[in-house]
């Protein structure tokens, strides 16, 4: 754990993203009172991401989808009642 205060945090804070991201934490203080913790954040690995066209070829979009709304929708969206 790491405890800064808030000027050093806004000065230097740059030289401590390495260590964010290893696990560690650090605590900010105003005064030498602990008012905030900084952790650091857990990103996805690409392996875990899904990857695209997985329903490739399962399904069709039908040529209505392209077909322009109804007026009683357009409205709707428009904040009309229908």
């Amino acid at each position: 754990m790491i405890t800064l205060n808030i000027h050093e945090a806004k000065t230097h804070l740059s030289r401590y993203l390495e260590n964010l991201a290893k696990g560690e934490v650090i605590i900010l203080c105003k005064r030498n009172v602990p008012v905030a913790e900084i952790r650091g954040i857990h990103s996805r690995k690409k392996e875990s991401q899904r990857p695209i066209g997985l329903a490739k070829g399962e399904f069709t979009v039908p040529e209505s989808f392209f077909d322009p709304l109804p007026e009683d929708l357009l409205s709707a969206f428009h904040g009309g009642t229908g």
